[in-house]
């Protein structure tokens, strides 16, 4: 049992003093699921082995009364079994699978190319001690130099929103991933624009995606524990005359997004392809 409700985690921060790893932030909000209060034992991208007693050189860990727990999934896994009258993260197997495959195509559509727009910011947000190792691991993974990989950024930030459709359609009719409350899957998501708001020097959505709604919910939760000072604002994306529409407008058509509950639940979409609207 954790000791005096609380459990340590070892954070991956910038020099803002919040964290920018998602994985971290998954963790985070999985602890606090959980009911926990969380002991934050601070640092950067250097220097984890040596943090961490030689246990780990990726993060999250954490710490339980003494029990180790690596990776931020088995960490989520590891706090269901052990506590099971909690709140529960991941209520069937099939979430596990389920949010894979969703974390992964946001990774694909989002975190990829604003990775591309901000590796700058992303190493210049880092701690002093940590820019020479992300300058240098950065570099080697994207092939190129910092300066020639946001090269065009201007042109690519417009693109990500359209592409986040999927998440917009999902939540349509349903207040978190969980259903009527959230669950890991959820975090997993929101860890992703956590990450965007720790490096994004300038916004990524449009004041009035629809997104917001859940991002901003999701920010509050557990006393606004995505409210860290020193994240920044994910919100004002300015378009350009020829971007593509942030996202769809008016009502979503097809059985996709909307179940089909009788000829009133469909009339919109059988006026479209009739012609008539």
């Amino acid at each position: 049992m954790a000791k005096n409700n609380r459990i340590t985690l070892y954070d991956l921060q910038i020099a803002a003093g919040c964290t920018i790893s998602p994985f971290v932030w998954a963790t985070k909000y999985a602890v606090a699921h959980k009911g926990f209060e969380i002991d934050i034992v601070p640092g950067g991208f250097t220097g984890i082995m040596e943090r961490t007693g030689g246990k780990t050189e990726r993060l999250p860990a954490i710490v339980d009364d003494g029990e180790w727990v690596l990776d931020s999934w088995l960490i989520a896994e590891y706090l269901d079994e052990k506590y099971p009258d909690r709140p529960t993260l991941i209520p069937d197997p099939s979430l596990r699978v389920l949010t894979t495959m969703m974390e992964s195509w946001l990774w694909q559509v989002a975190i990829g190319p604003w990775m591309s727009c901000f590796i700058k910011s992303y190493r210049d947000r880092s701690l002093p001690q940590d820019h020479e190792y992300v300058t240098e691991s950065r570099e080697r993974m994207f092939g190129r130099k910092m300066e020639d990989i946001i090269v065009g950024r201007e042109d690519r930030l417009p693109l990500v929103p359209p592409s986040l459709q999927l998440m917009r359609n999902a939540l349509a009719d349903n207040p978190w991933f969980g259903g009527e409350s959230p669950n890991y899957a959820d975090y997993r998501m929101l860890s992703v624009f956590l990450f965007a708001a720790a490096v994004a020097d300038t916004p990524v959505l449009t004041e009035d995606d629809p997104l917001r709604d859940w991002i901003e919910r999701g920010f509050d939760l557990y006393g606004g524990l995505g409210r860290h000072p020193g994240l920044l604002p994910l919100f004002g994306l300015q378009l350009r005359e020829g971007d593509p529409e942030p996202f769809q407008k008016g009502p979503q058509m097809g059985g996709l997004a909307r179940r089909n509950t009788g000829p009133a639940s469909t009339s919109a979409e059988t006026a479209m392809l009739k012609g008539s609207r």
